[in-house]
């Protein structure tokens, strides 16, 4: 499988797969820091990110908004002094797609530069 990084998120109709329990076990293993979440009957990816002060906190969520308009993929991000919880989910399939890994490994890469 290609890094998930190299990977651009698409569009995603409502009769989308979502990603199987094989799949799950295998993309996590990239993205060890997030946790698969079932919040509202739906599967999700979340981590929580912390920071030195507000001002670092606010750089990285405008940097995430910024990687989810690029990939047309959006998150729920919840701001707090010195933390920013980051969470992915594909709407349209009440549940995970691909696209999540990708965004979440994207995320990634952004908060270790």
């Amino acid at each position: 499988m290609d890094s998930l990084t190299s990977q651009k998120c698409v569009a995603c109709k409502a009769d989308a797969p979502k990603v199987t329990a094989d799949e799950l076990v295998e993309l996590i293993k990239e993205i060890p820091d997030w946790k698969p979440i079932t919040e509202e009957s739906m599967l999700r990816l979340r981590r929580v990110f912390e920071f030195q002060d507000y001002s670092s906190a606010v750089q990285f969520t405008n940097k995430v908004a910024d990687l989810a308009e690029q990939e047309d993929h959006h998150p729920a991000i919840l701001l707090e002094w010195g933390k920013v919880e980051v969470t992915w989910w594909t709407h349209k399939i009440l549940g995970l797609h691909m696209n999540d890994f990708i965004a979440a490994a994207k995320t990634d890469l952004i908060f270790n530069q």
